[in-house]
């Protein structure tokens, strides 16, 4: 029987509860798979700054160093309780940045998925998105300015200032084009190159080495779009992507519009994927208002699980089978607070009934 460790890192707010259904579906996988899954269920976040001293503690990394794969939760605290730790502690500085870091995991897929039979969780307009919407977003991961060297201080005029650099080198951008490539090479043969070119030299560069790689792919069609034209674009019609990569910052900002796309964050999991170890995550965040309340969508931790499958196990064919149940229980129905109820006739379930849910899809 194989056997696969993971760490499993349930973060702050919600995380806990989603992270349950997430393992719960995991369990079922591995009951028919005849596969053994070694949970490490190991403290990282903003809880694990007020109980261990640090929001990503020594025993947390030595877990994740031996995993075979990373399972992570949203981070992040109310704002009230933000402000009770360090700035240069809080998590997402002090433990989301080094676990990307740590594990080199430059590539961030993010599937941008919402099947015609859900389309009316789409706030756009029926005739847009009426078939539907699936394309990738591909995101450079550790660089950029939010990896850049950071400078805060007062001038010599006595005004407070800051600075921050966002930094690339060729083969940083090369590698997630490399990805980017290779994603859009297995899909349509189609990658919108965002940038902007027209006021960052950071971009130049980006394009050059982008028309550099591309003639390793002619089958490939490259379309170039700058990042402001690409946010208007998606809205107006997102069907007319497939593949898209771009640098850091900009991904961070139209990943989450893409979540506004399909009708809410809840539906978006994510992959971030380094040469030797891969973590896995939610898009959105831990969302503390709403946590204990069992209202939280758990199909982006759970979409989280399949990617994990996939991309880390090669069990391509274990992950169709949760995304097929997770699309047959909406289809059957069922809807999430977040999602709410436009035509009315949907069921709205809690966290753990829609985790229940895909158990018995996956059984059925």
């Amino acid at each position: 029987m194989k056997e696969y460790a993971i760490a499993v890192l349930e973060g702050d707010g919600i995380g806990p509860e989603i992270m349950r259904e997430a393992v719960k579906v995991l369990e079922a996988v591995s009951a028919k798979a005849g596969v053994r899954f070694n949970l490490l269920k190991m403290p990282f976040g903003g809880q694990a700054y007020f109980n261990y001293g640090h929001a990503f503690p020594g025993e947390t990394i030595a877990a994740c160093d031996k995993a075979d794969a990373i399972l992570k939760g949203p981070i992040g605290l109310g704002v009230e309780e933000a402000r009770r730790i360090p700035v240069e502690k809080q998590p997402e500085r002090s433990a989301l940045l080094p676990l990307r870091k740590r594990y080199n995991t430059f590539a961030n897929y993010r599937p941008v998925y919402l099947p015609p039979e859900l389309a009316d969780f789409s706030p756009l307009k029926r005739e847009i998105v009426k078939d539907g919407i699936d394309f990738v977003m591909i995101r450079e991961l550790i660089g950029g300015l939010y990896f850049g060297g950071k400078e805060e201080g007062t001038d010599q005029n006595g005004l407070r200032y800051v600075k921050e650099t966002l930094e690339y080198d060729e083969q940083e951008i090369a590698q997630i084009l490399e990805v980017a490539f290779e994603e859009a090479r297995r899909r349509k043969k189609v990658l919108h190159n965002v940038h902007k070119s027209n006021v960052l030299m950071s971009s130049v560069l980006w394009n050059d080495v982008s028309r550099e790689i591309a003639v390793q792919y002619p089958d490939v069609e490259v379309r170039h779009v700058i990042v402001d034209a690409a946010a208007a674009a998606l809205v107006l019609n997102p069907r007319q992507f497939d593949v898209m990569v771009m640098e850091n910052m900009f991904g961070d900002i139209l990943s989450d519009l893409a979540g506004g796309l399909v009708g809410s964050l809840g539906l978006m999991p994510s992959a971030c994927v380094g040469p030797e170890k891969a973590y896995y995550e939610p898009a959105h965040g831990s969302a503390p208002d709403i946590a204990g309340r069992g209202i939280a969508n758990p199909y982006s931790m759970i979409g989280s699980v399949a990617l994990m499958l996939e991309k880390s196990f090669g069990m391509e064919e274990e992950a169709g089978r949760i995304w097929a149940a997770m699309r047959r229980v909406f289809a059957e129905g069922a809807t999430t607070a977040d999602l709410g109820n436009p035509d009315g006739t949907r069921t709205v379930v809690s966290t753990a009934e829609f985790g229940d849910r895909v158990v018995a899809a996956l059984d059925a």
